[in-house]
């Protein structure tokens, strides 16, 4: 397995530019299914969930072949397979998706039950809710999910939770349906708004993406298309904690500043730079921090609130503030995982159920690490990348499942990265 040698304490300077957005393309890889027709997408990450999508598209019978600049071509007329129970399914959360969308374009859909990182209990209880609601029968027997139906129909689906995965589920079902849908407490996430701006450019009308309220008018004729994935909000986050952790300065392209409001204003209160721009081309962000932080309170809310995936990195950028900082974490309950790795590089943090008390030590030091998650690692890393001395960060598999290219774009900001093979 590999792991990742870093050498702490250098400023990171320079420029990097921001991927796709992981949770935007494993939703949207899964809706060209709707089509029936070929799509091209665009601007998708190179990580490891996208392949082992990748991978279950072809098991599954579709053409799908990597474009020379990157993207990703998707052929679902030669589908064959509805039965998505192999092994590498519990790989991957996202997995779910493909639910939704062969429900929509097939009346059926027998996929096993999604893996994906070990951060607490996400139960598909609000995807079946809203699956049954169009019409479905949906059963669960030994890790299988089963879903049929003869005819879709719109419905008013109410949402108990605000969910993401539900939302973005019951769209790609809902297109298939004859009728009106409307979902209210929908999630408002950007990559829900991107999922629902894919379904139109294929032909659906789907409305209030970014809203507690979606409507869906179903049963329209899809078609391909070619579509960019927006940039990764959590990737660009992940950049902007480490600049601000190493005390650097980096440029970050490719955003979009809105989607960042939430870090941003954060960031500046610990006492940060954040400038936002537009170069003519592209959106793009500047970080920069001279000091030690200044200590600051974070409660993870859904979108716009703070997101959950940036309140590990923000713990280890905080384990060196000035002053006592209080995470509250109210998305996931198993979230913390992270905290005991960053005490052995001398953080003092105190859990208690789902908050932690952080109080800033003047230094952290390089000690051997291990990530229990994706988030979680990018939180060792930018502990890392700002401690004293050496640190091996073990378990990047799980930091390949999120971030494309990450220790080459570290390097090339200036930090002391190398990825060693056993």
């Amino acid at each position: 397995m590999a792991y990742y040698v870093i050498n702490g304490g250098k400023r990171l300077e320079g420029s990097v530019t921001i991927s796709g957005a992981k949770n935007a393309a494993l939703a949207i890889i899964p809706a060209c299914i709707l089509a029936g027709e070929s799509c091209r997408l665009e601007n998708l990450p190179h990580i490891e969930d996208v392949h082992l999508l990748e991978q279950i598209l072809r098991m599954m019978g579709a053409e799908v072949d990597f474009t020379a600049d990157g993207g990703m071509r998707i052929n679902p007329k030669t589908i064959n397979n509805r039965h998505v129970t192999f092994d590498m399914v519990s790989r991957l959360r996202a997995s779910y998706y493909l639910l939704g969308a062969m429900l929509g374009r097939y009346g059926y859909a027998e996929v096993a039950l999604p893996g994906g990182c070990s951060i607490g209990q996400r139960p598909i209880d609000q995807h079946i809710k809203g699956f049954r609601a169009l019409g479905a029968d949906v059963q669960i027997q030994r890790g299988i999910i089963t879903a049929k139906a003869d005819r879709l129909v719109g419905a008013e689906i109410y949402l108990d939770v605000v969910s993401v995965g539900a939302t973005i589920n019951i769209m790609l079902a809902a297109v298939g349906a004859e009728g009106r849908t409307i979902i209210s407490n929908a999630a408002k996430e950007p990559h829900v708004v991107d999922a629902a701006n894919f379904l139109n450019m294929m032909g659906a009308q789907v409305k209030g993406a970014g809203t507690d309220v979606i409507r869906i008018n179903g049963g329209r004729k899809l078609h391909g298309c070619t579509y960019p994935i927006i940039p990764d909000q959590i990737e660009a986050g992940t950049y902007m904690i480490a600049a601000a952790a190493t005390r650097g300065d980096v440029v970050i392209n490719n955003i979009i500043p809105t989607h960042l409001e939430a870090i941003s204003a954060k960031l500046m209160e610990s006492g940060a730079h954040v400038i936002d721009g537009d170069d003519g081309r592209e959106f793009f962000m500047r970080v920069s921090c001279e000091n030690r932080p200044r200590a600051v309170n974070i409660k993870t809310f859904p979108y716009p609130g703070f997101p959950t995936d940036l309140q590990q990195p923000m713990m280890a950028y905080l384990a060196r503030a000035k002053g006592n900082s209080f995470i509250v974490e109210n998305i996931f309950e198993n979230r913390f995982n992270h905290v005991g790795e960053l005490q052995r590089m001398g953080a003092n943090i105190i859990i208690n159920d789902r908050t932690a008390m952080v109080e800033g030590v003047d230094r952290l030091f390089g000690a051997p690490l291990y990530a229990s998650d994706l988030r979680a690692g990018a939180a060792l890393i930018v502990a890392a990348l700002s401690a004293e001395g050496r640190s091996e960060i073990h378990n990047i598999e799980y930091i390949d499942r999120g971030y494309e290219y990450f220790e080459q774009k570290l390097r090339a900001i200036g930090a002391d990265i190398t990825r060693v093979e056993e």
